[in-house]
């Protein structure tokens, strides 16, 4: 069973818990050019205590815009510069769409939960090649 810890982010939480190898990030509201650096920020800390394996949950996420697509950019250069892997989690037709729109939708691999995305362990780095296709 996983335990979550919480990100303290203003006044918003972040969670995150390890399952099977990966940290799973889970996000929930708005990201939006006012959560965003605020996320950013709480991952970019994750990554320095050295998680390299995220799996990014925006199955709660209601909202996305050009920030936060801008914010998931950041954090996938991040985990790639330390060999990292990420996996985003969303069923959600909206989001997908921003993801669509922005042309990010062919560079990751996107899962419909984190029971899904985490069903494998980590194997190397599963952000070599990004980003021309999937992670």
């Amino acid at each position: 069973m996983r335990t979550p810890k919480r990100l303290t982010l203003g006044n918003d939480k972040l969670d995150h818990c390890t399952t099977n190898g990966w940290t799973v990030v889970s996000v929930t509201g708005e990201v939006d050019v006012c959560s965003a650096p605020a996320i950013r920020e709480a991952v970019a800390r994750l990554i320095d205590e050295g998680h390299r394996h995220l799996v990014l949950d925006l199955c709660q996420v209601t909202f996305l815009d050009s920030m936060g697509l801008g914010t998931i950019v950041a954090i996938t250069k991040g985990l790639q510069a330390h060999a990292g892997s990420l996996l985003l989690t969303c069923a959600d037709a909206r989001i997908l769409k921003v993801f669509k729109a922005g042309g990010l939708y062919p560079v990751y691999a996107f899962h419909d939960s984190v029971d899904e995305a985490t069903r494998h362990a980590p194997e190397g780095s599963g952000l070599a090649g990004w980003p021309h296709g999937h992670t």
